[in-house]
């Protein structure tokens, strides 16, 4: 089992910027690979972000280049860094734990084995 804890969320201006984390429990951290999705009222939960144990990262298009996943082993922690911040970016955003952790892409929901609660990020025009 694991356990996944976001945080960080919250109201943001567009062109801002906001950090958030997810801690993971349960399970040796260098053995999975951990991903970000959100959801936004009325639409299906999509793919954000990923990386792997080795550091590898692959991002969808609507946030490549605004955002970057990391990862601390010590902390057993990721996390995702959102810049430049817009509307359409208000979602649900959840952190999901892959046990297959040398794969680099994978979008979609049912290649991830834990998923946390959530945590609200509202973009505000």
């Amino acid at each position: 089992q694991v356990q996944l804890v976001e945080s960080g969320g919250g109201l943001v201006q567009a062109g801002g910027r906001l950090t958030l984390s997810c801690t993971a429990s349960g399970r040796l951290f260098s053995s999975l690979a951990l991903g970000w999705f959100r959801q936004a009222p009325g639409k299906e939960r999509e793919f954000v972000a990923r990386i792997t144990w080795s550091g590898g990262t692959d991002y969808a298009s609507s946030v490549k280049g605004r955002f970057t996943i990391s990862k601390d082993n010590v902390k057993t922690t990721v996390y995702l860094q959102m810049n430049s911040l817009k509307p359409e970016d208000t979602a649900v955003y959840y952190c999901a734990a892959d046990l297959r952790n040398w794969v680099v892409s994978a979008t979609r929901l049912v290649e991830y084995d834990y998923w946390g609660q959530g945590t609200q990020v509202t973009v505000s025009s």
